[in-house]
């Protein structure tokens, strides 16, 4: 990494970055200031890519390849501290990407191109952006069709977009496990200087969808509010994780002891 080396965590077969907000912050605008050499891009576990982790070998090969990986789960974070080498604190990727627009300098304007969400969302979050941060300008947005992962032309099309735009940063919300496979695929031809992984960010920028209120996120129920808003999407895989997860933390934590 350019600056600053930060320590690693090891949890459940992932390698996750034992850093603060702030200091996520100032890596990712090291990296969009400095010249464009390769892409760096940002993932950002929770719960759901800690089990898909379990499972796929080739998201553990896209995870292996990201410059940055932050913990946008508490459940991570507690886990962490069970097992005695704790996590600073919780990174959402919700926050990460407004704390990189609050500190973005009227000399040095940051360059952002929005990949996903439905048609329209990307747009009317690009309106919202430039209303709040005016140091920060949306270069360009694209909401892919279904199934465009598979479409050799539709990528192409997408990579082309991005390089017509360069901009330094590229938020992909693509929801896992597709934008991080999609990021780490093409991270050759990607021609952004970082990609941010981010899920549902670009939805709630544009205020299509609404994050939890703050005595939510504080008393860690942010899920809760989640699974309420979007029943039918996220009922099913938090009702899953409720068993799958907790049975994962039971086997790492016996395995330690054991060892």
């Amino acid at each position: 990494m350019h600056g600053p080396e930060y320590e690693t965590v090891e949890i459940f077969g992932m390698r996750i970055h034992a850093v603060r907000e702030h200091e996520a912050h100032a890596l990712v605008h090291g990296w969009a200031s400095a010249p464009h050499d390769k892409l760096r891009y940002v993932v950002t576990p929770n719960v759901q890519h800690t089990m898909v982790f379990q499972e796929n070998p080739a998201f553990r090969e896209a995870y292996a390849g990201a410059s940055l990986v932050i913990a946008d789960g508490w459940p991570l974070v507690a886990s962490s501290r069970l097992f005695g080498t704790p996590l600073p604190e919780r990174v959402a990727g919700s926050d990460l990407l407004p704390g990189l627009f609050d500190a973005a300098r009227a000399d040095q304007p940051r360059t952002v191109f929005l990949l996903g969400a439905a048609p329209g969302v990307g747009e009317k979050a690009a309106r919202e952006i430039h209303a709040r941060w005016p140091n920060v300008r949306v270069v360009g947005t694209y909401s892919p069709p279904l199934g465009f992962e598979r479409d050799e032309a539709e990528n192409a099309r997408i990579l082309a977009l991005v390089a017509a735009a360069q901009p330094d940063i590229l938020v992909v919300g693509l929801g896992a496990p597709k934008q991080e496979l999609w990021t780490h695929r093409f991270r050759h031809e990607i021609r952004a200087k970082v990609a941010l992984c981010l899920g549902g960010t670009i939805d709630f920028m544009a205020g299509a969808t609404r994050r939890a209120p703050v005595w939510m996120r504080k008393a860690k129920l942010e899920w809760v509010h989640r699974a309420l808003s979007e029943p039918r999407r996220l009922g099913r895989r938090y009702a899953e994780h409720a068993v799958l997860f907790p049975a994962l933390v039971a086997r790492t934590w016996l395995s330690s002891r054991r060892s």
